[in-house]
C-alpha cells in the first residue's frame, strides 16, 4: 500500500510538473502573439466560462461527492460499476442541458462575467468564442469523472497526464494558426473543445482497457444517486462562493482595457508556488491530520497541524517576499515579447505584487479547513467563505474608482486573509489539536525574518543586475537560485529550519 501511494505521488507530481512547464510555454506564446488586446481578452473570458463551470460541476461538487462513495463500493465490483455508470449518465445529461442553455444565452453569460465589454468589439468576440469553447465543459466533466474512477483504482498516470494534452494542443494550434495566417482567437477557441476530446479519449481508453467502460444511458434517480445529490449540493454551494469571487475579479477587470490579460497572466505566475506548496501540504501532511483527529489522537493531530503550518510557511513566505520584489523582471523575462509590451509588463507585475501578498493566506486556508472537515463541519467554513466573498466584492468595487483594475487583485488578497482570520478564530474551541506548539511559535518569526532578509538581498541583487547588462534569462536565473540559496542559508543560520525535523514531518505516519 505504501509503495503504491509513493508511485501515485511520483506519477502525479511528475505529470503535474510537466503540465506546469507546458502551461508556461503556452502562456508565453499567447502573451507574445495575442498580447493583452481585444482578441486576447475576449478569448480569456470565453475560456474562463467553461472552466468556471467545470470547477463548479466536475472537479468541485460532483467529484467531491462521487469519489468517496465510489471508493467504498469497490469491494463489490458489479455494484461499483453500476453506480459509476449511473453517475456518468446523470452527469452527462445535466451538463449537456447546461451546455445547450449556455450556448443559447451566451450573451447573458458574457455580460455577467465581463459587463465592461458591453458596447465594444470585445463583447461580440467573447460571445462568438464562448459558443465555440463552451462544449469543452461537457467533455472535461466526463473526463474528470472517469479520472476519479481511475484514481480510486490506484491508476494515476492517464488522469495526471491528460492536462498536458491541453497545453500541447494549444501550442500546436497557435503555431499552425500563425503558419496558416488564421485568426488566432478563433483558432484557440476551436482548439478548446478539441483538447477536451483528447483528454476524455485518453482517460476513457485507460478506463476501458482495465474493465471500466462508460457509455451515456438514460439516467435514473436511484437511492445511490439521491444520496450523491444530497452530498454534492452543499459542496456545490461552497464551490459557488469560490467562483463568485472569480466573477468579481473579472467584472472589475473588464472595465479597464487590457486588465483581463494583466490579471490572468499575473494569476498564472502566483499560482505556481501556490499549486506546488498547496499540493504538497494536501497530499503529504493533511491526510495525516485528518486521520489523527478522527482517531481522537489529539497530540498526533496537533503535531500534524503544526508541522503542516510550519511546512507551508517555510515554502510560501519566501515565495511571497521574492515575488513581491522581483515581479517585474519575472514578468518581463517570461512574457515581454511580440504583442506583450513593456506597459503590459508594468501592469501585470503590479497585479502580481498584490497577489503575492495573499500567497501565505491561500496556503493557510488549506491547512486550517481540514480542522473543520475532520469534525464533519462544512457549514462553518462555508459561512466564513460567504463573509470573505462580501469583503472581496466590497474592496474590489469600492476601490475600483481609486485603484483601477488593481482593486480586483487587492480584493482577492484581503478576502483571503479575512478567511484565514475567521478560520483561525473558529479553531480556538478545538483544544489541543488546533493549538500552536513551541516549535511552531519559535520557527514562525525566524521564517519571517529569513524571508525579509532574503527580500532585501534580492532587492540589491536586482539593482546590481540591472546595471550589469546581463541578459533577462540569466538575470532571472541568478535572482531565483541566488534568492533560494540565501533563504535556506538564513533559515539554517537562524534556526528556522532543521532538515531532520522537516524530514520527520513529511515521513511521520
Amino acid at each position: 500500500m505504501k509503495s503504491g501511494l509513493v508511485r501515485g505521488f511520483l506519477s502525479v507530481g511528475i505529470w503535474t510538473l510537466i503540465s506546469r512547464v507546458s502551461g508556461f510555454v503556452r502562456d508565453i506564446l499567447m502573451a507574445a502573439w495575442l498580447g493583452t488586446g481585444a482578441m486576447a481578452e475576449a478569448f480569456l473570458i470565453a475560456l474562463s466560462l467553461p472552466n468556471m463551470f467545470r470547477r463548479f460541476f466536475a472537479e468541485g461538487a460532483f467529484n467531491t461527492a462521487f469519489v468517496p462513495m465510489f471508493s467504498k463500493k469497490l469491494e463489490d465490483p458489479e455494484n461499483a460499476k453500476r453506480f459509476a455508470s449511473e453517475a456518468f449518465s446523470g452527469l452527462f445529461i445535466v451538463v449537456l442541458i447546461l451546455s445547450a442553455l449556455a450556448m443559447i444565452f451566451m450573451p447573458v453569460l458574457v455580460w455577467l462575467m465581463a459587463s465592461g465589454f458591453y458596447g465594444d468589439e470585445r463583447f461580440a468576440m467573447a460571445v462568438e468564442y464562448g459558443r465555440i469553447t463552451f462544449p469543452y465543459i461537457l467533455l472535461i466533466s466526463m473526463a474528470s469523472m472517469v479520472s476519479g474512477v481511475l484514481n480510486a483504482n490506484s491508476r494515476f498516470t492517464a488522469a495526471a497526464a491528460a492536462p498536458v494534452l491541453l497545453n500541447l494542443l494549444f501550442i500546436v494550434a497557435m503555431y499552425l494558426g500563425r503558419w496558416e495566417g488564421w485568426d488566432l482567437g478563433l483558432t484557440l477557441a476551436w482548439a478548446t473543445p478539441i483538447t477536451g476530446i483528447a483528454q476524455l479519449g485518453l482517460v476513457w481508453w485507460d478506463a476501458h482497457r482495465t474493465g471500466w467502460t462508460f457509455v451515456p444511458r438514460r439516467p435514473r434517480l436511484s437511492p445511490d444517486m439521491k444520496r450523491l445529490l444530497a452530498v454534492a449540493l452543499p459542496a456545490a454551494f461552497a464551490g459557488g462562493v469560490v467562483q463568485l469571487n472569480l466573477l468579481i475579479g473579472r467584472q472589475v477587470g473588464s472595465r479597464f482595457e487590457g486588465a483581463i490579460g494583466w490579471l490572468s497572466f499575473s494569476d498564472r505566475l502566483y499560482q505556481l508556488p501556490l499549486g506546488v506548496v498547496g499540493a504538497a501540504v494536501a497530499v503529504v501532511l493533511l491526510p495525516e491530520l485528518a486521520r489523527r483527529l478522527r482517531a481522537d489522537d489529539h497530540a498526533g493531530g496537533q503535531f500534524a497541524y503544526n508541522r503542516a503550518t510550519e511546512f507551508g510557511l517555510f515554502l510560501t513566505l519566501p515565495a511571497a517576499f521574492a515575488i513581491a520584489v522581483i515581479a517585474q523582471p519575472m514578468v518581463a523575462t517570461l512574457f515581454e515579447r511580440g504583442q506583450f509590451t513593456p506597459h503590459d509588463t508594468i501592469m501585470t507585475s503590479r497585479a502580481l505584487v498584490v497577489y503575492a501578498l495573499g500567497l501565505p493566506a491561500f496556503v493557510l486556508q488549506k491547512i486550517l479547513q481540514p480542522l473543520y472537515f475532520a469534525r464533519e463541519d462544512t457549514k462553518t467554513p462555508f459561512r466564513f467563505a460567504v463573509m470573505s466573498m462580501f469583503v472581496n466584492a466590497g474592496v474590489a468595487f469600492g476601490l475600483m474608482p481609486f485603484l483601477g483594475f488593481l482593486a480586483a487583485a487587492l480584493g482577492t488578497t484581503i478576502a483571503a486573509w479575512v478567511m484565514v482570520i475567521q478560520l483561525w478564530w473558529g479553531t480556538r474551541s478545538m483544544g489541543q489539536a488546533a493549538a500552536a506548539d513551541a516549535r511552531l511559535r519559535s520557527a514562525t518569526p525566524r521564517i519571517i525574518l529569513s524571508s525579509g532578509l532574503m527580500a532585501v538581498a534580492l532587492w540589491f541583487m536586482e539593482n546590481w543586475l540591472a546595471d550589469s547588462g546581463i541578459g533577462r534569462v540569466p538575470g532571472l536565473a541568478v535572482l531565483v537560485f541566488g534568492g533560494a540559496a540565501i533563504y535556506f542559508a538564513l533559515c539554517f543560520a537562524t534556526g528556522a529550519a532543521r532538515m531532520s525535523e522537516l524530514r520527520a514531518a513529511v515521513k511521520r505516519r
